[in-house]
């Protein structure tokens, strides 16, 4: 089984747009598990028709929060002057440390340093996995962080966990992974483990910026990749720059795919592109015939 995981450094250059359709057409073929690891804004199961309700969820628990034993604190106030979180205040009038449950990261510092043991770690439900079947025929698996909560790219493990399970299951071919932009715990922990890494960007000099720091991660795990310019014909001067970078680095060119209102139509109508117009099918064929792991 091949795991090929779409990367985007920005957000909004359509990343999972680009995943619905890849995936739609590399089912007609392959056996296929959907992935959306994107938990703070999970879009991808929307790009194929998947509502909310549609999920089978499970709550999960991958994150901690510190709490206070008042009757041991002995009011010294180390606990808040270790939280670089500022999770900690203290309480003048009490004499005694606050802690917030917002601002707590759970990362066991307090706990540590508490000469008393007057703190605890807790285990705290702070997201949910689902999993659902699409109309395409194959399985989507998801995942949401709770609101306020932390531990997002533990989560994503539990995403992939399951993922891993229900190819084994059904004796998949291929994970297709749709990521979280940026280069935060979410991607590190979506890109971790792949095959190959579809790269997405536009032609802007904020998405190029991003770009290359999302490569950077990439090859440190020593991940091949291939690159995707997405509305390379909103700015063609720039997108000659992107591919200039590309040629100079080594760097596959995936595909380029042109700016089309009809895009904007398929999302409005919660379909994959290559779905609401076959027009579109060209373009991302392209793209699994340059990605070799996908044919």
């Amino acid at each position: 089984m091949k795991r090929i995981t779409i990367l985007s450094g920005k957000g909004g250059t359509g990343k999972s747009t680009i995943s619905s359709s890849l995936a739609v057409l590399l089912s007609k073929n392959k056996k296929i598990i959907a992935v959306d690891c994107d938990v703070d804004a999970p879009n991808l199961g929307l790009c194929l028709g998947i509502e909310n309700n549609d999920y089978q969820w499970k709550s999960v628990e991958t994150g901690y929060k510190a709490i206070l034993i008042e009757e041991k604190c002995i009011h010294c106030g180390q606990c808040h002057d270790i939280c670089k979180f500022g999770a900690i205040s203290w309480n003048e009038k009490k004499n005694q440390p606050i802690f917030n449950r917002l601002l707590c990261e759970g990362c066991g510092a307090c706990k540590l340093i508490c000469p008393v043991q007057a703190i605890e770690l807790i285990k705290v439900k702070n997201g949910r996995i689902g999993h659902a079947k699409t109309a395409y025929g194959f399985n989507i698996v998801t995942g949401q962080l709770e609101m306020g909560e932390s531990g997002s790219g533990q989560i994503v493990l539990f995403i992939k966990t399951k993922a891993e399970h229900l190819a084994h299951e059904e004796s998949a071919d291929i994970l297709l992974v749709d990521s979280a932009a940026g280069i935060g715990c979410p991607v590190i922990a979506s890109i971790n483990g792949s095959d190959y890494v579809i790269a997405v960007t536009e032609p802007t000099p904020s998405a190029l910026s991003d770009l290359k720091k999302g490569l950077q991660v990439v090859e440190y795990f020593k991940i091949p990749y291939g690159l995707v310019i997405n509305k390379f014909d909103i700015n063609e001067k720039f997108s000659k720059k992107i591919e200039q970078f590309a040629n100079e680095n080594d760097i596959p060119l995936l595909g380029k795919i042109p700016y089309d209102e009809e895009f904007v139509n398929a999302l409005i109508n919660l379909t994959p592109a290559v779905v609401w117009n076959k027009k579109f099918e060209s373009v991302f064929q392209e793209i699994i015939k340059n990605t070799s792991l996908m044919e």
